[in-house]
């Protein structure tokens, strides 16, 4: 996230010069890396989150000075998705201002290809056989087998989906759909997950700049709780 903060900050400040407010809609983690960042620049930060972002990211948030705009759980397609409304604070702002708007901006994506993606292979040897990592906006994915995919054809990109996500059938299948989409079931919560921050519902430009992506799991809570106590427990890696 910091990567992609920081790409998404250096190009909005070259619109918003030495003065002005960035506005970002997200689940918490993305404005958390931004907030230090838009500090040290000398901007003011806007988060418009959705009501269920765990309290300790909301209090996260508030120590380091961003104002938060709470909202409720909506569909993208509505006027009233975090992200809509982000970009809706963003354009009538009295300020000078302007929405980072993490999910279709593609110095998000070109982040992870320019850093995270050659730190992986650089890490590895550059022997890598399989990428795995979930999606939330689609970057990391997307960037990482960009660039990996550069270098290395023969490497398989593999999406980790949690339920409720359409990017699994979406891969699988070819048809970007859920069965929690299902007309007369759609519920308020419709990612029946405890997992933050990854699925999506629809395709965003981040995702789909993906070079190409192989295969893909659905990961239920229990496996990802599971391997998160196992990865603590004998790898000493406090994840998840």
């Amino acid at each position: 996230k910091d990567r992609m903060a920081l790409a998404m900050l250096e190009k909005a400040a070259q619109e918003l010069g030495e003065q002005g407010t960035v506005v970002e809609g997200s689940s918490g983690s993305t404005v958390i890396a931004l907030a230090p960042l838009v500090v040290a620049k000398g901007y003011k930060l806007i988060a418009v989150v959705p009501d269920d972002v765990s309290e300790e990211k909301r209090n996260h948030l508030l120590a380091m000075g961003v104002e938060l705009k709470i909202v409720k759980p909506a569909s993208i397609s509505s006027p009233e998705h975090y992200v809509n409304q982000a970009r809706r604070v963003a354009s009538f702002s009295q300020q000078r201002a302007i929405c980072t708007d993490q999910f279709e901006n593609p110095a998000n994506n070109q982040a992870h290809c320019k850093s995270t993606g050659q730190e992986i292979f650089r890490q590895c040897g550059g022997r890598i056989d399989i990428f795995v990592a979930s999606a939330g906006t689609g970057g990391t994915i997307a960037g990482v087998s960009r660039f990996l995919l550069s270098r290395l054809a023969n490497t398989r990109i593999i999406l980790a989906d949690p339920p409720g996500s359409s990017l699994f059938a979406l891969v699988k299948f070819g048809v970007c759909y859920a069965p929690q989409q299902r007309e007369r079931t759609l519920r308020r919560h419709r990612y029946d997950t405890i997992t933050d921050g990854v699925g999506l519902d629809r395709i965003t430009s981040n995702f789909a700049s993906a070079t190409a992506i192989h295969d893909a799991y659905r990961v239920t809570d229990q496996h990802a709780l599971l391997m998160a106590h196992f990865l603590f427990r004998f790898e000493g890696l406090f994840l998840g």
